[in-house]
């Protein structure tokens, strides 16, 4: 199955926030799948707390790749 987003992070809910941010104010509007918290959500428990999956459509991907390593690369 073909899809329009690409994932360009996987990790930390706190790092994910940051990028989700600096995303945001280049234009870029991100998904986020957090797991967690969809489980929580539902009642359910998960192991997978505090993890989060950042999407972009592929248009935007080579802005976003700048994005993330920019921000990875200064932790």
């Amino acid at each position: 199955m073909e899809t329009e987003y690409s994932k360009v992070f996987s990790g930390n809910a706190l790092l994910g926030k940051r990028i989700e941010s600096e995303l945001k104010d280049i234009g870029i509007i991100p998904i986020i799948k957090n797991e967690g918290e969809s489980a929580r959500l539902a009642g359910f428990a998960s192991s997978m707390l505090n993890n989060v999956d950042i999407y972009v459509n592929n248009n935007e991907l080579p802005k976003a790749k700048v994005i993330v390593a920019k921000i990875e690369e200064a932790q």
